[in-house]
């Protein structure tokens, strides 16, 4: 039977998760199974599981929410979907060896494609990709700023970034990381305690960034807003400083910086099928070029998911926590 993760109640300990043989079913009208290779452990597994998240499931609830494997079985008036095609699904519950989901959650994705990097793809790049292109016309040669530059979505910012023509100025709070992201394409990396204030025009030789993505909060997310060019928008996309974002009257009356949140599920649910297909097409061919990667941490077997969301709790890590679910064996 296949293995499921299930989070049995919200804890602030990972200890209220629990492997569990489910059933096997065969898919109904419009749905297909998938065979699960690998899922990844987000910040926002980690939320859910605190029972902090903007959104929660009913309990007892399979956990993870995003994830790649094979398409196993197809049922009837399935249209556009080939057995054996990887894919990626567009649903939570993805720490299972099988999943049977409707055929419009699914994305097809080229053969080929490393299942590490696509388990990674359905939710950081493309958060990275939507506020590249949703809060103001970017042109060639324009500034981003960002704090948390060494985060998925940062690593994804720089990189999509870089292919589109746009510049980056970064900001990290730890020195050891400047020269890794340059590596990836970064422009200019600076640590937090830089006044982006007066600094932003010379770090980026005379203009000012035109998008700020924040996913810090309070004085990280200030110090980024204040590099902005007047009339910029500004991205609010997490919280990892756990403090609020504070907005000085100046910012409004005088800069007339918009201030905005970005939630990838909200862009879904409002988004159509063919632009969700277009912005996934777009970055997993990304992938198989080389263009877009992300680090990966270390792996586990769904066996191992509470070792595996304790290594994600963990700061200073150099990628991300997968799971493998495509070698789980009940113990």
């Amino acid at each position: 039977m296949p293995l499921a993760c299930r989070l049995l109640e919200f804890a602030a300990s990972p200890a209220a998760l629990e492997v569990q043989e489910i059933p096997s079913t065969p898919p109904g009208s419009g749905e297909v199974v998938l065979r699960m290779l690998a899922a990844s452990v987000n910040p926002a597994d980690i939320n859910v599981i605190e029972g902090t998240y903007g959104e929660l499931p009913v309990l007892p609830a399979t956990i993870g929410n995003e994830g790649c494997g094979i398409i196993s079985q197809i049922g009837p008036n399935v249209k556009g979907l080939e057995l054996g095609a990887p894919a990626i699904v567009l649903r939570a519950g993805t720490w299972t060896s099988e999943m049977r989901v409707s055929a419009s959650e699914v994305v097809p994705l080229p053969l080929g494609i490393d299942p590490w990097q696509a388990a990674m793809l359905s939710v950081n790049p493309a958060t990275a990709w939507r506020m590249l292109h949703d809060f103001t016309d970017l042109q060639s040669g324009d500034w981003i700023v960002q704090n948390a530059a060494n985060s998925a979505v940062g690593r994804a910012v720089i990189q999509l970034a870089h292919v589109l023509g746009l510049r980056t100025l970064n900001v990290v709070r730890r020195p050891e990381l400047i020269d890794e992201l340059r590596g990836i394409g970064a422009d200019i990396v600076v640590l937090e305690d830089v006044d982006l204030r007066s600094e932003a025009v010379r770090l980026c030789g005379g203009s000012k960034p035109r998008l700020a993505l924040n996913a810090v909060g309070g004085s990280s997310a200030l110090n980024i807003a204040n590099a902005l060019e007047t009339g910029s928008p500004h991205v609010t996309y997490g919280a990892m400083g756990r403090q609020p974002l504070k907005i000085p009257n100046g910012l409004l009356i005088f800069k007339n910086i918009s201030f905005h949140g970005f939630w990838l599920r909200r862009w879904r649910e409002g988004a159509s099928l063919q632009e969700i297909h277009d912005t996934y097409r777009v970055l997993s061919d990304f992938i198989v070029s080389g263009v877009l990667k992300t680090p990966v941490h270390r792996i586990f077997p769904l066996t191992q998911s509470l070792e595996a969301v304790q290594e994600a709790a963990l700061a200073g890590r150099s990628g991300k926590v997968l799971l493998d679910l495509g070698s789980c064996k009940t113990h």
